[in-house]
């Protein structure tokens, strides 16, 4: 009978690797360069070259950048069927604007299209019951739509899913899922008790998400592997959060809003380091 050598005296001699240190998240600040009031900012704020657009739940005000000045506006009608526009960003001649039930359940959601001229509707896209969760965002990415979908912890989520099954998603240009990524933990603990509510491409291609209610900005990197987005860095910045856009008429620069104030905000962003050991732009 063959006898068996002790394993626990052989296993104390080998040296075991000491866990690798995930690297510093890069802490920047943004320089506010404009501010303009705008009460109709409770959710989120579009910008072109000439107009800042004004979000809340069934509204978009239109203002001159060069006067301040309310030039148009649209509201949909009570009990109609926009409920909670959650963001929109400018898509050529049209608005596209990312829109919800909320905060009722089952999440149903839908993007929505209106036009830049007369903010009139022009297009819906109805993208039915989620499990996933509720439409916050989405942007044009190569492979045709990334789109940010919440939870929430208490009586307007689930119950039995909190603000950790947000997820980030890849949609052909058809609206069919191909792919997606959970938030990872840094960013998922600063959010907390709500979601990812503004989420935008930067010019750099990389994904810049804000929470509900703390005034940063996180960037993040598609992963060389695995289903976590890669934090790079935080942002301060004063907005306390939600929807934003970037300014494609002033590159390195972004507008978001106070809610609390009713103002619509611009800064400068700075800009990251690149790491392409360790993460991947989106575009």
């Amino acid at each position: 009978m063959h006898r068996l050598l002790p394993i626990l005296p052989i296993l104390a001699g080998l040296a075991v690797p000491a866990a690798a240190e995930a690297p510093a998240i890069i802490q920047l600040e943004a320089e506010e360069i404009a501010r303009l009031d705008a009460p109709e900012a409770r959710q989120g704020v579009a910008v072109d070259a000439e107009h800042y657009y004004a979000v809340g739940n069934a509204v978009i005000a239109k203002y001159s950048r060069a006067t301040g000045k309310r030039v148009a506006e649209w509201r949909g009608a009570p009990g109609g069927p926009v409920i909670h526009l959650n963001s929109c960003f400018v898509d050529g001649t049209e608005l596209a604007c990312a829109h919800s039930n909320y905060p009722h359940v089952p999440f149903a959601n839908s993007a929505e299209w209106f036009d830049r001229e007369s903010l009139k509707p022009t297009r819906s896209k109805s993208l039915g019951v989620m499990d996933e969760g509720s439409l916050v965002w989405f942007d044009h990415v190569p492979q045709g739509w990334i789109v940010g979908l919440a939870h929430y912890d208490g009586e307007t989520g689930l119950g039995f899913k909190d603000n950790s099954y947000a997820a980030v998603e890849l949609y052909d240009p058809e609206w069919r899922r191909i792919g997606g990524w959970a938030l990872p933990e840094t960013v998922m603990e600063r959010i907390a008790p709500k979601a990812a509510s503004g989420g935008a491409i930067g010019p750099d291609g990389y994904l810049y998400v804000m929470g509900h209610d703390r005034p940063e900005m996180y960037v993040l990197g598609k992963p060389l592997a695995g289903p976590y987005l890669v934090h790079i860095a935080t942002i301060e910045i004063d907005a306390e959060g939600q929807a934003f856009d970037f300014d494609e008429s002033n590159p390195g620069t972004a507008c978001a809003i106070s809610r609390p104030n009713g103002q619509i905000r611009c800064f400068r962003i700075p800009e990251v380091s690149e790491d392409p050991g360790r993460y991947l732009p989106f575009k």
